[in-house]
């Protein structure tokens, strides 16, 4: 479809704005910007400069300000993670992730893991919420409990059968709570580990020690449930191997041991009565496989689906992604019926438990903690990603300049200089138009481009056969 006929279907509005986008006398710098923040939905906006000087003479090498673009400033991706936010953002964060999760599988000495991590014992864990009362669901494919063969993507699926019985508060506070349960899990499975290996803990972590990298997901009930890639290392972590008695079931028998030991207990308030939080009864725990080996739970696939889900939030569920003030916003958002149902015991909830600032987190349906996390130990960090792409624009950019390399030039020949300032975010009308055209076009050549690289690997893989 040509961009004449997808602004025919534009609002009056857009299509204004277009025209006098695309008529402007910075039009082409103004598209240069959007391309170079890969269609961002919600571009940062700075206005300052920056100026590289000769040490010695004090010549100006380089100097630039925002003063020369279209309107003042300049714009940098906005880097949420949320694709609901910008997908442009999310799918970098996506792929940062899964090189995080996959260097700690199958080695990547740039990132600092060693190819022989391939070795250690590894699982798949999925460890989930207990039941809040039932649900519409499809068990095995099987007629729910109401009766009905749901299809894949009913809408009532996760919803429950009797909203009136549910146990709203109880879903809600778990949420709040996910993270310190996850905290005492990985207390409890290092202490499991010393236990089955007959030493004391003091001695299981000088021989040993667990990394891990994990992923929260929203199940379609609402309730998070956490996705975890667990991990044998020697005492020095990934570049050390497991000591003989840090074997693949231990490990699955500690995990197992450390979740049902998990409990944290709330005291009454209000009529809410007193309650333990504690991890529900379907553990999964599947050890990773090498790729190729015909197993499911593959290495490339766990960081796949790592990846997929580190963008996404509780608006899977049909809430909302971004904070809500009161109830009465919830109607006019339009928010199915469950999900509201949780918001909504958040804000009751959230003057008994101050504490837990569960008003703050209603449109996450109580859940404050971190969606992707991992140990310190499993592989390199999402900073370490970035600084390497920073890195890599920046000789880009020196290059294309003629700049001198500062790694090449000797210490201290050149200084740079620079002030930045916020001036706002986002787009016009027309700019939105504008990006998400790039950001259709970009994923239309990632998607040429894997389809490209599949055939070439099958090619390969028939050539060695």
């Amino acid at each position: 479809m040509s961009d004449t006929a997808t602004m025919a279907g534009l609002d009056p509005t857009t299509l204004a704005d277009v025209l006098r986008v695309a008529g402007s006398p910075g039009f082409d710098r103004i598209q240069d910007q959007i391309r170079r923040t890969g269609g961002c939905s919600d571009p940062i906006h700075l206005t300052g400069g920056t100026v590289t000087r000769d040490r010695t003479t004090g010549q100006a090498l380089y100097s630039y300000s925002t003063t020369d673009e279209p309107d003042g400033r300049l714009r940098i991706a906005c880097g949420n993670r949320r694709a609901s936010r910008c997908p442009s953002c999310a799918w970098t964060y996506a792929g940062d992730t899964y090189h995080l999760i996959r260097a700690g599988l199958v080695g990547d000495p740039a990132k600092g893991t060693p190819p022989t991590v391939r070795d250690h014992p590894r699982v798949f864990a999925t460890l989930t919420a207990p039941s809040f009362g039932p649900v519409h669901n499809r068990p095995d494919n099987r007629p729910c409990r109401c009766g009905t063969r749901h299809p894949e993507n009913a809408p009532e699926l996760g919803t429950p059968l009797d909203p009136e019985t549910y146990d709203y508060a109880g879903a809600v506070l778990w949420n709040n709570h996910a993270s310190e349960l996850w905290r005492y899990f990985t207390i409890y499975l290092r202490r499991e580990i010393a236990a089955r290996a007959g030493l004391t803990q003091k001695a299981a972590r000088e021989q040993s020690k667990v990394s891990f990298g994990k992923v929260a997901e929203y199940q379609k009930r609402g309730a998070i449930h956490f996705h975890a890639v667990i991990r044998f290392d020697g005492p020095e972590g990934a570049d050390t191997p497991p000591p003989p008695w840090a074997t693949l079931t231990l490990l699955t028998d500690a995990i197992h041991a450390a979740a049902a030991r998990v409990r944290v207990d709330l005291k009454a308030a209000g009529d809410y009565p007193a309650r333990a939080l504690c991890w529900g009864d379907r553990l999964d725990v599947r050890p990773i496989e090498a790729f190729g080996d015909g197993s499911e739970i593959t290495e490339q696939a766990v960081a796949s689906y790592v990846a997929k889900y580190a963008t996404k939030a509780a608006e899977t569920t049909g809430t909302v992604d971004r904070p809500v003030g009161n109830k009465e916003a919830l109607v006019l958002l339009g928010v199915p019926d469950h999900p509201r149902r949780l918001i909504e015991a958040c804000l009751d909830l959230h003057p008994l438990y101050p504490d837990r600032k569960l008003r703050d987190w209603a449109h996450m349906l109580g859940f404050r903690g971190h969606f992707s996390s991992k140990s310190r130990r499993y592989s390199t960090t999402l900073g370490a990603l970035r600084q390497v792409r920073a890195d890599y624009r920046a000789a880009q950019h020196r290059a294309a300049l003629g700049l001198p390399d500062p790694d090449d030039a000797p210490e201290g020949t050149t200084l740079t200089l620079a002030h930045w300032v916020y001036a706002g975010h986002g787009h016009t009308p027309g700019e939105s138009w504008l990006a998400a055209n790039v950001r259709r076009d970009i994923e239309q050549n990632r998607e040429i481009a894997r389809e490209a690289r599949m055939e070439f690997e099958d090619l390969n893989d028939q050539g060695e056969r």
